[in-house]
């Protein structure tokens, strides 16, 4: 096996503990309660009919919608009450899971009440047992390995639903998975594919043991078998032992320099001795929202992104302002600090293929209105549903011919191949510059600064020592050394990790 795919299966143990004891708790709670509502269905068929059909809508709900919903419902819950609930990581993954797990169970739980035979049921209640008492010594053990088979299939579906828990902040598989495609890593992706599938067949097969053992009446094979799954996930559990040195956590949004940026300060922190995890792959609100709730530590953000998506600013002063604004801003609402600028900006800037832009003459965001009709138009993830492309299309009147978005690093794909004509390019990507890329112009200033700033939580905001580790990074980096980094990750060959080119980085900066 090669140095990248070391690399990458290095970094499956702790991510599959923590997939393993999610998985394991939306299961759980799931039986919890499928079970008892899977009895109370089968005696009363309204109760099945609402509970089955309320299971089969959440089946329809894509998972990764599910656990974005419940971000905004628990921050509503939590802002109710004064606070507490925490509307990010593990909780919204474990109750969204949890919804996931339900039909299988509540289907065949339900199924197999219904399908005895009545004349054991008769059996029963002629030599006078209670409905505990045939709950227990004759229902259950005949619907359990139907039930079983409803576990089993749960159980895999919650495995596979969980690696899309990295998005709301809960570490999982599934972190490798999006940062490997956003990187085109595919030694990350395939090692988190890998784990995954091999972690759903390990559990199913471990169930299916047990469905076989309670079918032929083996207890041994039973408790074997439930002893493995109950050692898993006590292992899984060591992660969460305590270590030695404060533990604190380093946000990510989800493309290529957010990853290089976040090692940056997380190797800031190790040297001050603090033991420091990567939660990556955010969006742009829930990595805000994550940092002013203490869920992150720190992360860099963009000003622009502040000044836009949190404050509703549609004003574009000098960029000075803005970052004084956010400042001013963060602090006050949120108690979350603005340590200060990193030193370089990383702006949205609309480019075309450089050929393309010289033959339409091309060079500005005005030159476009006469001819986006006609163009097709890739962007970011966020950009459709952010107010800096409502601003932009207002102020130039844009409507193009169509408008898809792309995870950012296919977006550039999607302009070099001929799909798309016009993106949201990132200034400080070094693509720009490999793709031969035309930059236009903003003469209207429609889109806001961007500078790289680095934000802390509440609780670090006063801590001398976590801000002084982080100090030496202010003002620190230019972007011609961010661009060079970026595209160390972004290029098709000789590709380098976010932390190699965080090392590099670091090198670079003479840090």
């Amino acid at each position: 096996m090669s140095g990248p795919f070391f690399a990458a299966f290095a970094r499956v143990p702790d991510l599959l503990a923590a997939h393993l004891l999610l998985a394991a708790s939306a299961l759980a709670l799931g039986l919890v309660i499928s079970l008892p509502l899977a009895i109370w269905s089968a005696r009363r068929p309204l109760v099945a009919r609402v509970a089955l059909g309320f299971a089969s809508l959440v089946q329809t709900i894509p998972s990764l919608a599910l656990l974005a919903l419940f971000y905004p419902l628990l921050l509503s819950l939590s802002t109710l009450i004064g606070g507490g609930i925490p509307a990010l990581g593990f909780l919204p993954s474990l109750l969204a899971l949890t919804l996931y797990a339900l039909l299988p169970i509540l289907r065949n739980g339900v199924t197999g009440l219904i399908g005895l035979d009545p004349a054991v049921i008769e059996a029963a209640d002629g030599v006078g047992m209670t409905a505990w008492q045939k709950l227990r010594l004759v229902e259950a053990p005949l619907v359990a390995p139907v039930l079983m088979a409803g576990i089993r299939t749960a159980a895999v579906w919650t495995i596979g639903a969980a690696t899309l828990s990295t998005t709301v902040g809960q570490p999982s598989l599934g972190d490798m998975i999006f940062a490997g495609l956003q990187t085109q890593n595919w030694a990350l992706v395939l090692a988190g594919c890998l784990s995954a599938a091999a972690l759903a067949l390990a559990v199913d097969a471990l169930l299916g043991v047990i469905e076989h053992g309670i079918a032929v009446r083996k207890r041994l094979r039973v408790w074997i078998a439930g002893g493995v799954l109950a050692l898993g996930v006590i292992a899984a559990l060591a992660p969460m032992w305590p270590r030695g040195g404060e533990t604190v956590v380093v946000g990510a949004k989800g493309f290529s320099e957010q990853y290089i940026l976040a090692r940056l300060v997380g190797h800031r922190l190790e040297q001050a001795g603090y033991r420091v995890e990567y939660r990556e792959g955010l969006g742009s609100v829930v990595a805000f929202n994550a940092t002013a709730g203490g869920d992150v530590d720190v992360y860099v953000d963009y000003s622009g992104t502040i000044w836009t998506n949190e404050m509703k600013r549609s004003d574009v002063p000098p960029r000075a302002a803005i970052i004084a604004g956010v400042s001013a801003w963060a602090t006050k609402q949120h108690g979350v600090r603005l340590l200060g600028s990193l030193g370089f900006e990383n702006s949205y800037a609309f480019a075309m293929r450089g050929a393309d832009a010289t033959r339409r003459s091309v060079t500005s965001i005005a030159d476009l209105t006469a001819i986006a009709p006609r163009l097709k138009l890739a962007t970011d993830i966020e950009f459709l549903e952010r107010p800096e492309w409502t601003a932009v299309r207002k102020a130039y009147g844009l409507r193009f011919a169509s408008a898809q978005p792309y995870q950012p690093t296919f977006m550039y794909r999607a302009l070099a191949s001929g799909t798309a004509d016009v993106i949201p390019a990132f200034s400080s990507d070094g693509r720009i510059a490999a793709d031969k890329l035309t930059v236009l112009t903003d003469p209207k200033g429609a889109i806001p600064g961007y500078d790289a700033i680095l934000l802390l939580a509440p609780r670090r905001a006063q801590d001398a020592r976590f801000a002084a580790a982080l100090q030496p990074l202010i003002g620190k980096v230019p972007v011609e050394a961010m661009r060079e980094a970026n595209y160390m990750v972004d290029r098709d060959t000789d590709k380098a990790s976010p932390e190699e080119a965080a090392r590099w980085l670091e090198k670079k900066l003479g840090l």
